[in-house]
């Protein structure tokens, strides 16, 4: 479901209605800020450490999903209410489910939700606007795919990162993490992680490159700061077509073939107005001013 960005300022809740058009009720499972190209998404389950139940995962798909074709949400930070991130799936929440239920759920349907988890890092690696994820405290299974799916990550000392899903008589790799974090931090350190699910904390997290910074736990905010500052200045369809080429570089098959990508973009950028302008700006030493499309 593609949704209309808010305007600036104007906060929005998904997951059910909204009481008014500035003030998005604390109930609801996301909450979206959108200010002058810039998405504040947060988790807003806090009393559940923002744990993964069917509201917010339905919540997340829709919010990923309207970004394929939105012009006006440039950046994305992402981040959790109160003191963690995300804990993964609540697990209360589907043990209660299940406790109603006179059978076990079939093949079929437990596929279906399954993937219906899978598909938001699915769309937060084809959404065209990068994601910046605020990691504080606990960023634990699906919470731990989140933070992984976004492009860049920064964490608080507090923060504790893991794989949980080994320990609780499931598979070690699950929501992408087998696809994320080999090329993160490397297939040994990837392999430890998702054999014995334990936790990895914010000094070694940065330490191994799986986090661009650390910081003090009420300095996310301030820290995330330069790193949209520069996103924004960057031209709408560059920002863009940069993120795809990381995508495609990714899994390129050769240099020749990531080369192409980026020869491509290259061009593409060159005939936009958006190059005229990042030239006249950069000449006159000053921020361009892009119009938006």
């Amino acid at each position: 479901m593609c949704m209309p960005s808010p305007t600036r300022g104007e906060g929005v809740a998904i997951g059910a209605e909204t009481r008014g058009k500035h003030e998005a009720p604390m109930s609801q499972p996301l909450l979206i800020e959108h200010d002058d190209g810039v998405d504040r998404v947060t988790l807003n389950r806090p009393d559940s450490l923002n744990a993964l139940d069917p509201a917010l995962i339905d919540a997340l798909n829709d919010y990923f999903q309207g970004l394929q074709r939105n012009r006006d949400t440039r950046v994305v930070v992402l981040k959790g209410a109160g003191k963690n991130f995300c804990a993964g799936l609540d697990l209360k929440a589907a043990m209660a489910r299940r406790a109603g239920q006179q059978e076990p759920p079939g093949v079929t349907e437990s596929l279906d939700s399954q993937r219906r988890i899978a598909d938001i890092v699915m769309l937060m690696r084809r959404c065209p606007q990068p994601i910046l994820a605020l990691v504080q405290g606990a960023a634990a299974g699906g919470g731990f795919a989140l933070a992984l799916a976004s492009d860049i990550r920064i964490a608080t000392r507090s923060a504790r990162m893991n794989c949980a899903f080994i320990k609780l008589g499931l598979g070690g790799c699950d929501i992408g993490t087998s696809y994320f974090l080999p090329r993160l931090v490397g297939v040994s350190v990837a392999s430890e992680l998702i054999l014995t699910g334990r936790f990895i904390g914010a000094e070694r997290a940065l330490a191994v490159g799986l986090v661009s910074e650390v910081v003090e736990e009420d300095g996310l905010d301030d820290a995330a700061a330069p790193y949209v500052e520069a996103m924004m200045t960057a031209s709408p369809v560059g920002l863009r077509l940069s993120k795809e080429c990381l995508n495609m570089s990714v899994d390129a098959g050769s240099l020749e073939a990531a080369i192409a990508m980026e020869d491509r973009n290259q061009v593409l950028c060159s005939r936009s107005e958006e190059f005229s302008e990042g030239i006249r700006a950069f000449l006159e030493k000053r921020k361009p001013v892009y119009i938006k499309r």
